[in-house]
């Protein structure tokens, strides 16, 4: 009992110095900072507003509503991080999909560590936070690097160190945004992938590059047979690549292949090498589906 009363005098007391607009805390070095910033509180979801330099612009719905279900179970496990605004509103740093999930089941409050940043340490945060740590898709990474290149004067040296990644990744990266905006679209959309995309930025004629792409799609080019086509146009060869025989899957394979996707309760994908080789492909749509399937293969 004397637990939850402590707990009602913080809230309160927090309550106030979020309102106390005579003495809003904008710094560190501010009356009551120390009794705020670098503190996790509990803060009203209607009091937060998303990140303007947000990097990620695609939130899968499927993978929101999991993660809803996960909050409404266990609650919110790790705290997003805020920025302090005036008076008792925030700004998101980190943590939109834990946000986002929240609003979908209509919780009040959420778990917020808070900071107190300006607008380019803001984004600098936001950036180098989401690179680290979100799936972003590979234009999102690039289009994040180049903003970060770009607004915070950053050489590709320096932003290597800041995303503790090698030059040669960030440089793969950027180079992507050289291609045709209908390509990037296809690696963000996942239609092809970054190896597809970097094998098309070698050919330079818009026209070509587009037709390259189409095939891709067409035929379901692999990476190899992509770059083998590239080499191809560049020499000024037919755009045609010979077709592999697809190899045929033993009946041995062909008859579990529907009673090993029921027991995980997924369509796997079984592809062929050589004489009885191959692989087995299980997909997974979220971090839960990942651990389910996990328990079942142990």
């Amino acid at each position: 009992m004397a637990r939850a009363t402590k707990k009602q005098v913080l809230g309160r007391g927090l309550s106030a110095l979020l309102n106390d607009t005579r003495e809003d805390i904008n710094s560190v070095e501010d009356k009551n900072a120390e009794k705020l910033v670098g503190n996790i509180i509990e803060i009203e979801l209607d009091n937060i507003e998303v990140n303007p330099f947000q990097p990620r612009t695609n939130f899968n719905e499927d993978a929101l509503r999991e993660l809803s279900n996960s909050i409404r179970e266990l609650g919110v496990i790790q705290p997003i991080t805020v920025r302090k605004l005036e008076g008792n509103k925030f700004q998101l740093v980190s943590g939109e999909r834990r946000f986002r999930a929240s609003k979908l089941i209509n919780l009040k409050t959420v778990p917020a560590y808070i900071r107190i940043a300006n607008d380019q340490e803001m984004l600098e945060m936001a950036l180098v936070e989401n690179i680290q740590r979100k799936d972003l898709d590979p234009i999102e990474v690039a289009l994040s690097y180049q903003q970060l290149i770009e607004e915070i004067n950053l050489t590709q040296e320096q932003l290597s160190i800041r995303v503790g990644k090698n030059r040669s990744t960030v440089t793969n990266f950027l180079r992507l945004l050289k291609l045709d905006p209908i390509v990037q679209t296809g690696i963000r959309d996942g239609f092809i992938t970054m190896g597809h995309g970097r094998a098309l930025i070698n050919i330079f004629e818009q026209n070509d590059q587009l037709e390259v792409y189409q095939k891709i799609l067409k035929d379901k080019l692999s990476v190899r047979q992509t770059e083998q086509l590239v080499k191809n146009v560049k020499e000024g060869k037919p755009l045609r690549i010979q077709a592999s025989e697809p190899k045929e899957i033993p009946d041995f394979i062909k008859n579990s292949i529907k009673e090993i996707s029921a027991y995980l309760g997924h369509k796997i994908d079984v592809k062929v090498s050589s004489k009885d080789k191959g692989k087995i492909v299980i997909p997974f749509h979220s971090q839960e589906d990942f651990i389910r399937i996990k328990k079942l293969l142990e």
